[in-house]
């Protein structure tokens, strides 16, 4: 029996299962899908703006390299020639504590220190936090065996490891970055699973990290970070390329969902666009044999609300929301205002420390080619609460606070010559104590719901490739159901 597939919602998760969907009908799937996205563009959070010679992310700005699953499909796509890694001989992240910027010590693995001798006199620890570090290989065997069986918090594990300082000045920072969430309710098997499979197999986690270290016998680490050479942008951009002409309905948004005994129809309205003839408003209904929902969380928990109530709950998990401002200063600028700021990827900043700001990025330094010779691109990010209430605010405002706030860490910014500002409301799922439970929880009730498919950064894995995994396997079990 053919099988027509709804795809609602055209982020780098649905985009992904369209890209192989059609692949799948290359190769002889009875299979079609309408891919309907409620925005005028796909991709999602992940996009490139390219102006004067910049290439400016405006979402992710790279996956993480040991993760393969977005490389297969960069070079699927052709551009394996594009793929470039980070610079990581030049790799230093800073940390603002006292109003200044702080190196974090050399061989770190997040939070977690492979060279006890790298912290010796560090400015960045108290003594205290110096201690903490140096006795916590001594406490392996009662860590091993005293670790709880149930989740926990990040920030119970970091603490029960590393001490309340490490915690704040770097723990937290680090998964801010991440996932934009309150390390107090983050859940740990669910954003940092390898560091407690460490403590399960080690007790300490600086013996693993160590261990790991012997077992490369001398092999140089891998990159950290993969981008494209022409931006994060080109990977979405080469998958929408790929897929059939009347296959996607932009401006489209899914207003409801009714399970039929055949399938499942699909409410759905336009929205208002520039670009499409539709009065905003025009509504259809659509039959489908299978949907794969790839909205975000909230959107996803609206449209299971008639069909699963318990569904619906358990995916409506709390999202913090995040603000990016790129500026980009052209090499005549950069260069008659002495533009500089340290060598390295760029900073976080913790909570307490006098600042707004999140983090930064020196996205000319952390990749080549972001930037025209001489010229100079540096990215601010904001998140939680703060963004929350950014967002209702105008460009130049954030822009203006952006810059302010960079200049107390780098001194004075001249007006940049390109700024790109972007708001990004509740676009990071927290997973919260408990995770791993609630979406086992879900995926029994999705399944007895039946063709029925949940993909995006709220279940398992908030990175790209995390997605691009996740959505390609249900593409593929779809075609061949």
């Amino acid at each position: 029996m053919p099988k027509h597939i709804a795809i609602v919602g055209g982020g780098i998760a649905g985009l992904a299962a369209a890209y192989e969907l059609t692949r799948r009908q290359r190769e002889g799937a009875d299979v079609t899908f309408t891919l309907i996205e409620a925005s005028p563009r796909l991709g999602g959070i992940v996009e490139t703006h390219r102006e004067a010679g910049f290439i400016m992310e405006t979402g992710p700005d790279a996956w993480v390299t040991e993760k393969p699953w977005a490389r297969e499909v960069a070079g699927e796509l052709g551009l394996a020639g594009e793929i470039m890694q980070s610079n990581d001989a030049e790799r230093v992240t800073y940390v603002l504590r006292g109003g200044k910027l702080l190196a974090m010590p050399d061989g770190m693995r997040m939070m977690v220190p492979s060279d006890l001798a790298a912290l010796d006199g560090h400015a960045l620890f108290s003594p205290a936090a110096r201690r903490a570090y140096a006795a916590e290989p001594q406490r392996a065997e009662d860590l091993k065996h005293t670790h709880p069986h149930s989740d926990e918090s990040v920030a119970t594990f970091v603490t029960r490891h590393f001490g309340a300082e490490v915690l704040r000045v770097v723990g937290a920072p680090l998964l801010n970055g991440v996932f934009g969430g309150d390390v107090r309710r983050l859940s740990v098997q669910a954003v940092m699973a390898p560091f407690v499979k460490m403590e399960h197999e080690h007790g300490s986690l600086i013996a693993a990290v160590q261990q790991r270290d012997r077992e490369r016998n001398g092999k140089p680490r891998p990159a950290t970070f993969t981008t494209l050479r022409s931006g994060m942008g080109a990977l979405a951009e080469a998958m929408a390329a790929t897929l059939p002409p009347t296959s996607t309905q932009l401006n489209t948004t899914a207003l409801s969902l009714r399970r039929t005994p055949e399938g499942w129809v699909v409410h759905t309205a336009a929205t208002a666009s520039s670009r499409d003839p539709r009065p905003a408003g025009t509504s259809q209904q659509h039959s489908f044999t299978d949907v794969v929902l790839a909205t975000p969380v909230a959107a996803t928990a609206h449209l299971l609300h008639s069909i699963d109530r318990r569904a619906a709950q358990l995916v409506d998990i709390p999202a913090s929301s995040a603000v990016t401002v790129a500026f980009a200063f052209s090499p005549e600028i950069a260069q008659a205002q002495s533009i500089t700021w340290p060598k390295g990827f760029g900073f976080l900043a913790p909570p307490g420390e006098g600042t707004r700001l999140l983090a930064a990025t020196f996205a000319d330094q952390k990749f080549a080619d972001r930037a025209p010779v001489g010229g100079r691109l540096l990215r601010a990010y904001f998140g939680g609460p703060t963004a929350d209430k950014l967002i209702r605010q105008t460009d130049e405002a954030i822009a203006q606070l952006a810059h302010t706030e960079l200049q107390k860490m780098l001194g004075p910014l001249p007006p940049a010559t390109v700024t790109v500002v972007r708001r990004w409301p509740r676009a990071l799922p927290q997973y919260e104590v408990g995770h791993l439970n609630r979406m086992a929880e879900l995926d029994r009730r999705i399944s007895a719901i039946g063709k029925l498919r949940l993909l995006g950064n709220g279940y398992r894995g908030v990175g790209v490739p995390d997605l691009i995994r996740d959505a390609r396997t249900a593409a593929r079990t779809v075609a061949a159901a």
